[in-house]
């Protein structure tokens, strides 16, 4: 199966097969009684279904030619015409059918009011959709879309009158080929880009399958992409999404190999597969099983705090997959997935969605679908997150972004400007290539920074695989968490701007670092550095909790402390034999009299809190140390709040 599904190739052969199966069913019962004509008619049938199209061609010509009323000859010459992709030829052969045998084909009004509007004839079409809600056809589910359709030719109308910027640039030779290349993904950074290549493969059926290949970005464009050797195989892997440090990647694959019910078995027709990462090589490649289903599973999108996947899910019907919605499943907090569901709102319709994608601001939803009103096929829309969780009404990103086709796999980079999508347009290296252009700024999502660094240990320099939490300070609500890699250390999670944040890293052994550090005044898609040493859990061991707060002079801890002192009590109660000091510290304003109380009763306040949070007060010490002990210098306002400060030690374990 190739992921381009709707977008990347024409529909309409599905849309003339119901067309092919009333006539080729139903022999007696023709639209005509010239014997000969049938015959033929017949004849073309039997040559069309053994893939005999110049034969069928030529029986169906002299078919018509014979009995120009014949109405089900035109509707099999359409679907041949389709087939060759002379869209027009196909037009005229449903025209036709309306014309002489509008009574008998009635549904022939829609189809060809669908042609239209992908050719771009929205006047016409939105006359066909009309007529065929005027022939009164028992069908719910056609009536429902004509009136979307109806709805959709004076959407595309007005929206061709006040086209939105578009000006598309090839990403070049680095990532394109004379293959084509479709579904891309980009790490949070904007510096690897992933996607997938259509390639030709003698050891399978059909000579070709599709593989993912990856590019790093260089001072100049992206560099030459390479497969992603550890991943590819002889069978389809495609549709991917990276976790925003590219240590996680989730795909689907419709293929079940690897040995019964070994890591790539395949529970329904696609599932989806996730790979680790770990210094630099992808491994331990996995179905997902608490996601997956029978049905089909496909085009993931992960978000970027690492809790929630967003994808595609189809039923089978026999037209293919039909009934896409995008669905959606969270990582719990005992590390299980939740059970997938519609994600709830405006979103979903009962006819396609697909090709999802949640940016990294993970308010802002990009999607595609033929259940809103739009251009005609798949379009795509907007959806942002409303404060109880649902998702808005869509926005359709405009013309010519969107056409009379099918658009679909849209890419944001986290800064929000950025948008990549495959297009066989001229000027191409072959069929298929990836573009980007600037984005709408109305449909633009917040912009987003992100913090990067390692985490080693102190004293050995090891680089360290550890848990990274950001916390929003106001809130007390964990943000985004990820893991850094085992042999490099390194991690990147992504954040919003405007907010005060606290950094907490947190490795089983180990006494968790934290920090803080604020948004408020940095440039959207600002990077952050900010390394984690880890200190081992020792007797004698300390460190210095920087996210426990007071005001002047107070000894009352603030709101914002509290995300912090939970982490310490988690940790102990993780750990029932250690025992830790509290110690207060202050800086040199004021006497010493005053800053040695007011260390004191800091650090009270600190174990009063642990206390109501379950640890035994025998665990727990509290000290005030005044200004006896500075880190650094008083002489500056930077050093005066170094010394400020509260730290824990370690007393035993």
């Amino acid at each position: 199966m190739h992921w381009r599904t709707h977008a990347l190739y024409s529909a309409l052969a599905i849309l003339f097969t119901c067309f092919t199966i009333i006539v080729s069913a139903q022999p007696g019962r023709y639209s005509i009684s010239d014997k000969k004509s049938i015959k033929m008619y017949e004849e073309a049938v039997s040559a069309y279904e053994m893939n005999l199209d110049r034969e069928a061609e030529q029986q169906i010509n002299k078919a018509i030619e014979r009995s120009p009323d014949f109405a089900e000859a035109y509707l099999l010459r359409a679907q041949i015409n389709s087939d060759k992709k002379d869209m027009q030829a196909s037009i005229n052969d449903l025209r036709e059918v309306t014309i002489r045998k509008p009574k008998m084909f009635p549904q022939t009004f829609f189809f060809l009011g669908d042609l239209l509007m992908k050719e771009s004839d929205y006047a016409d079409a939105k006359i066909q959709f009309e007529a065929f809600r005027k022939m009164g056809i028992d069908d719910p589910m056609m009536n429902q879309k004509a009136d979307l359709m109806i709805a959709s030719c004076d959407f595309a109308v007005e929206a061709m009158a006040s086209p939105v910027p578009f000006d598309p640039v090839n990403l070049g030779p680095g990532v394109n080929s004379e293959a084509p290349e479709y579904f891309p993904c980009i790490t949070a950074d904007s510096q690897t880009f992933l996607y997938t290549r259509l390639v030709k493969d003698n050891r399978v059926r059909g000579g070709k399958q599709e593989d993912f290949y990856v590019s790093q970005r260089t001072n100049s464009g992206w560099g030459q992409g390479e497969p992603v050797r550890e991943i590819n195989s002889a069978f389809n892997e495609g549709a991917p999404t990276l976790s925003a440090d590219g240590q996680m990647l989730i795909y689907t694959a419709c293929e079940s190999y690897g040995g019964d019910w070994g890591p790539y078995y395949g529970l329904g027709s696609c599932d989806l597969f996730v790979a680790q990462r770990v210094g630099g090589r992808w491994m331990e490649v996995q179905n997902i099983r608490p996601i997956n289903s029978y049905d089909w599973d496909s085009q993931p999108s992960f978000s970027a705090d690492g809790r929630t996947l967003y994808f595609i899910r189809g039923k089978h019907t026999g037209q293919g997959i039909r009934k896409q919605d995008i669905y959606y499943a969270q990582i719990q907090d005992d590390g299980n997935w939740s059970k997938p569901k519609r994600i709830p709102g405006e979103v979903n319709t009962p006819f396609e969605e697909e090709s999802v994608m949640i940016h990294p601001d993970g308010e802002t939803l990009f999607f595609s679908s033929n259940g809103h009103p739009g251009m005609g096929g798949l379009d795509i829309f907007m959806s942002k997150k409303q404060p109880d969780g649902s998702w808005g009404t869509p926005v359709n990103l405009g013309y010519p972004i969107n056409t009379g086709g099918d658009e679909n796999s849209l890419l944001v980079d986290a800064a929000g400007v950025a948008a990549y999508f495959a297009s066989d347009r001229e000027g191409g290296y072959g069929d298929l290539d990836l573009y980007s252009f600037e984005l709408p700024e109305n449909v633009r999502p917040k912009a987003i920074s992100y913090v990067t660094g390692e985490v080693y240990d102190r004293v050995s320099l090891r680089k360290l695989q550890a848990k990274v939490e950001v916390i929003d300070l106001e809130s007390g609500q964990v943000v985004t968490e990820a893991y850094s890699d085992p042999e490099t250390g390194r991690f990147l999670t992504v954040l919003p701007p405007g907010k005060d944040y606290a950094f907490n890293v947190a490795r089983p052994d180990y006494l968790f670092f934290s920090q803080n550090f604020s948004l408020k005044n940095v440039e959207a898609g600002e990077r952050i550095d900010l390394d984690a040493p880890l200190e081992k859990m020792k007797p004698g061991s300390k460190i210095v909790l920087n996210n426990v707060f007071f005001d002047t002079n107070s000894d009352v801890l603030k709101e914002t402390s509290k995300a912090e002192l939970n982490k310490l009590a988690t940790m102990m109660e993780q750990t029932p034999s250690l025992k830790i000091e509290i110690g207060g510290h202050t800086d040199n304003v004021g006497s010493d009299q005053d800053n040695q109380s007011l260390s004191e009763r800091r650090a009270a306040s600190v174990v009063s809190y642990l206390v109501s949070k379950g640890i035994a007060q025998d665990r727990l010490t509290s000290a005030g140390y005044g200004e006896t002990q500075p880190v650094a210098s008083n002489e500056t306002d930077a050093g005066r709040a170094q010394n400020r400060r509260t730290e824990m030690k370690i007393l035993g374990r």
